[in-house]
C-alpha cells in the first residue's frame, strides 16, 4: 500500500492545516454561542456510524441474498433504497453498476465530491483529492492497484463519474465461500471501499 505522505497518491491525506483551520473555527462559533458542540459531535457520529458504510453493507448483502431484490436494485436503486430508510441529503438519484469477472466498476467524481451520503456516510478524503479525481479516470488500474486491487486483463474497467445529479454506488462481487453465510454475516464481508471499486469485499474467515 502506498505511503501517507506520498504526494503522488490518491489516498494521500491531507495536510494538517484544513484540520486546525476546523477546529479553530468551530472554537470561535462555540465561544460566540453558535454552535453547541454535543450537536456537532452528533452529527458527525451520525454521518459516520449510523449513516454511512454499514447501511450500503446492508444493501449489497441484501442483493446477495435475495435475486428479486438485487434485480429491483439495479433498475431503480433510488426508489429501493429509498423504501429501505436510505435517502436524504446527496441521496436523491442513486445508481447501483454490478462488478461481474468480465467488468470491475469504479466511482470517482472529476467536478467535486459528490457521493452517496446516506449509503456510504462521509467522503474519505482520498476520494476528495485532487489526484484521485484526475488519475480515477486517467489511469484506473494503475490507481486500483495502488489500492491493492488486482485484476485479470480479461476484466475491463469501468469508471463512473458521479455528479450532483446522479451518485453512484458498485455491488461487488459476493466472495466465494460465503454460501452458508446470514445476511449480517454477508453485510460484516462489505468494505466501504469496495462499494466505491477501490477494493474488494472482505473473504470470510
Amino acid at each position: 500500500m502506498p505511503h501517507d505522505h506520498d504526494p503522488d497518491h490518491p489516498h494521500t491525506l491531507l495536510p494538517p492545516e484544513p484540520a486546525l483551520r476546523v477546529k479553530a473555527l468551530e472554537t470561535i462559533l462555540t465561544r460566540k454561542g453558535l454552535v453547541d458542540p454535543a450537536a456537532l459531535d452528533e452529527i458527525i457520529d451520525t454521518y459516520q456510524n449510523r449513516i454511512g458504510p454499514q447501511n450500503g453493507a446492508d444493501v449489497v448483502a441484501r442483493a446477495w441474498s435475495d435475486p428479486s431484490f438485487r434485480k429491483a436494485l439495479l433498475e431503480d436503486a433510488t426508489t429501493v433504497v429509498a423504501d429501505l430508510g436510505y435517502y436524504g441529503r446527496q441521496g436523491e438519484h442513486i445508481v447501483v453498476v454490478e462488478n461481474t469477472p468480465e467488468r470491475h466498476n469504479m466511482v470517482v467524481c472529476t467536478l467535486c465530491s459528490c457521493y452517496p451520503w446516506p449509503l456510504l456516510g462521509i467522503p474519505p478524503g482520498w476520494y476528495k483529492s485532487d489526484a484521485y479525481r484526475a488519475r480515477a479516470v486517467r489511469e484506473p488500474r494503475k490507481v486500483l492497484a495502488e489500492f491493492g486491487v488486482a485484476l485479470s486483463s480479461d476484466t475491463a474497467v469501468r469508471v463512473w463519474d458521479s455528479t450532483a445529479e446522479v451518485r453512484y454506488l458498485v455491488l461487488p462481487m459476493r466472495p466465494a465461500g460465503t454460501d452458508g453465510l446470514d445476511r449480517a454475516a454477508l453485510a460484516a464481508l462489505v468494505t466501504r471501499d469496495s462499494m466505491i471499486g477501490t477494493g474488494l469485499p472482505q473473504s470470510p474467515s
